[in-house]
Order: C-alpha cells, then structure tokens, then sequence
C-alpha cells in the first residue's frame, strides 16, 4: 500500500527566485492570485503562494538557480502527516528533514516532511493546520 491513504494530491509546487516581486508579477499576468505570504522565521525568506484554479505555486527568495526548468520540489496533500512520515520511515526512503517539521504559514500553520526520489527529487509531504 502506498502514501494514497493519506495523500489528496499536489498541495503545490515549490519554485525559488532571487526576485519574489517580479515572479510574483508574472504569475498575476498569467491569472494567478497571491493568497498568502509570509516569512521563513529562520532566516527572513520572503514567501507567496499564487492560485490558479486548482494548482497553487509556492516561491520564495531564496536566490532561484537560474536553470531551465528550476523547480525545488513538488508536495503533496496531507490529511494525516503523522501516519505518513510513520510509513515513509517505514519504506525506507531518503529523508531530507528533520523528522516533521512546522512553519507559521497560513492561518493555523503547516507541518510537513520531504523525502528524495530516484532522481533528487524533493518530495514534500504537507499538512495544512
């Protein structure tokens, strides 16, 4: 059985910038609306997540690579992070976090996990508090 127990689908998909301003102006010209923003409390990085319809972009100025296709990660939807990081350990899979972690975004916080695939992918398993 895999993580489809606890997992609706993409929560979004995390893309760095060395300009949060100007990708968050892009974004908006391509129908986007920003939802929330915030700060990473452990070093002042600026963050925003944009909706369209169903798929939601987290950026963040964390300085973007600058390389075709520059996307951090991908994360999925929750419903119990705690059963999930439990079953991810479980599989034995590569853990990029330090157990479940939390940050104060959205209205009551997020708490989440990442993974690596196959590929270095990151992988992040959230939970919307």
């Amino acid at each position: 059985m895999g993580a489809e127990q606890w997992v609706n689908g993409i929560q979004h998909i995390g893309i760095p910038t060395s300009d949060i301003e100007k990708t968050i102006v892009f974004y908006e010209k391509l129908g986007f609306v920003t939802e929330h923003r915030n700060q990473v409390p452990s070093n002042g990085a600026q963050v925003a997540f944009l909706r369209m319809k169903n798929l939601v972009i987290e950026t963040y100025a964390e300085g973007g690579n600058g390389l075709d296709g520059a996307i951090n990660h991908l994360a999925l939807d929750c419903t119990d992070i705690d059963k999930a990081y439990q079953w991810a350990l479980e599989q034995g899979f590569t853990l990029l976090s330090q157990g479940i972690e939390k940050l104060p975004f959205w209205e009551n916080g997020v708490a989440f996990f990442i993974i690596e695939g196959p590929n270095k992918e990151r992988i992040e398993f959230c939970q919307r508090k």
